[in-house]
């Protein structure tokens, strides 16, 4: 990622609005593709955005709209043949065939171009409304889609720049992000089946004929790299994970609150006002993927413990979805879910359902929730009424306003005091060395002495209350 003292390659977005989209979610997802490149480290300075039918199979544009890309980041355009050495006239015959039917389809896809396309600009040039050329032509070409194999190098030939698909910048900010062993594993698993099939011969490259594996392309030999290094990969990670299940166990009888979302809807501000620890605050997405688990400060008897998880977005690959699966049982093991909404989001109703719908995927519905909208202080009165309109349940607050973090710290308190039961418990006194046990997972509300031991009246919930019975049975 480029540092602030040079300057940010720059980078065009390119979207195809298909049928069922409408004008507003289309926008939304262009805003939403910049923001995910300024995260990788480019400047947005242009976006070339069409309507169709479906995405072209040779190049996702129609030609009109590739031509006028190619303008911009000084391609020609057209998607010139990367054959190398001799070939059969049977492959040029195919390959010539191939080729026509790429443009017969490009062209029928133009010929709608002139009556529906549109232009829904994240960040205008103003070579785009003149005939002026541009002073630094864009590097980079980002398309609000996954891409097969042939679009990808397709692309990259007709426009001369490098060509990344939606799923390709949510991984590598993922791989940049990954700060924790777990993350960096769970990473590397979902960018290696991203690029196993994306992996082309290099020019000049030829069938490797000796040793063992003979006749064997580079690629293939590289793809079964790739396979053995999930492998160990994935065996790595069962180890670590185990690690993790055991350290959820021993955790099991604690009130657990767990903070779900969408990317950057404030949940470190949220874990860093509501737990007093130093996690990452950034204003980008994906700045945090490691979940973090924090005890509620002030401290309360029992403790309760708040997890930060990965934030959510449109179109998560879903390798990501899969390589995060233990992540997300945080929530699934959660006493409660807070889900934390940007409520000066315009697109706040489909973020929320992106996270209700991967937590379904886990099945995590089942488990307790609120609703909380962050980023009070970004709404006007008449927005805040219209979210308790729709929402009269919801928690509205800002991460940043000390008043509404007390005032959600007692109300997780009282959360959990309606589920607690009270119970009498006698700690012998040759067991007393055990006591921490008590103040852990319970609130003693007053204790005695007699000739048994240690007198005590408890509050705590039914599963913490039956442990500690069982524990002190004499």
């Amino acid at each position: 990622m480029s540092n602030s003292s040079s300057p940010r390659p720059l980078a065009v977005l390119v979207g195809v609005q298909l049928p069922g989209v409408s004008d507003t979610e289309h926008a939304a997802d262009l805003a939403e593709l910049g923001r995910l490149v300024h995260t990788l480290g480019y400047e947005v300075v242009a976006t070339v955005s069409q309507r169709r039918d479906r995405l072209a199979a040779g190049t996702v544009l129609g030609s009109g709209k590739l031509a006028e890309l190619a303008r911009l980041t000084g391609g020609h355009g057209t998607v010139a043949s990367r054959a190398h050495g001799h070939k059969s006239k049977a492959r040029e015959r195919w390959e010539a065939e191939a080729e026509e039917a790429d443009e017969q389809e490009a062209e029928a896809g133009a010929d709608e171009e002139d009556t529906e396309d549109d232009e829904l600009p994240v960040e205008e040039l103003e070579a785009e409304t003149s005939e002026e050329p541009l002073a630094a032509k864009p590097t980079v070409v980002v398309v609000d889609h996954e891409l097969s194999p042939s679009q990808l190098s397709n692309l990259e030939r007709s426009t001369g720049a490098q060509v990344y698909d939606r799923t390709g910048v949510i991984v590598d900010i993922f791989h940049r992000h990954a700060r924790s062993r777990e993350a960096k594993m769970q990473v590397e698993i979902a960018r290696l089946n991203y690029l196993a099939p994306r992996l082309r011969e290099s020019t000049g490259s030829r069938e490797r004929q000796q040793g063992r594996g003979s006749g064997d392309s580079a690629v293939e030999l590289d793809r079964r790299k790739i396979r053995d290094r999930l492998a160990e990969l994935r065996e790595g990670l069962a180890t670590i994970q185990q690690d993790q299940e055991n350290r959820r166990y021993a955790r099991r009888d604690q009130l657990r609150v767990a903070l779900v979302g969408y990317t950057n809807a404030g949940k470190s501000s949220l874990m860093r006002a509501l737990t007093g620890s130093e996690v990452l605050v950034a204003d980008q997405l994906f700045a945090t993927l490691d979940t973090t688990v924090r005890a509620l400060q002030p401290e309360t008897r029992p403790r309760v413990l708040i997890s930060d998880t990965v934030g959510f977005i449109q179109k998560l690959p879903h390798d990501l979805v899969a390589s995060f699966r233990s992540t997300l049982d945080e929530a699934l093991e959660a006493s409660l879910l807070l889900y934390v909404v940007d409520g000066s989001d315009p697109t706040w109703e489909s973020q929320l359902e992106v996270t209700r719908s991967v937590l379904r995927e886990i099945g995590a519905q089942s488990v307790p929730s609120r609703l909380l909208f962050n980023k009070a202080d970004r709404l006007t009165p008449e927005a805040r009424e219209a979210l308790l309109q729709r929402h009269p349940e919801a928690i509205i607050l800002s991460a940043h306003a000390p008043d509404d973090v007390a005032a959600l710290r007692q109300t997780l308190i009282e959360f959990f005091e309606g589920s607690m039961v009270e119970a009498e418990l006698v700690i012998p006194y040759a067991r007393q060395g055990r006591i921490g046990e008590v103040y852990e997972h319970a609130r003693v509300l007053s204790e005695a002495y007699d000739e048994t031991g240690r007198r005590l009246k408890l509050r705590a919930l039914p599963a913490a209350m039956a442990r500690l019975t069982r524990a002190f049975e004499t």
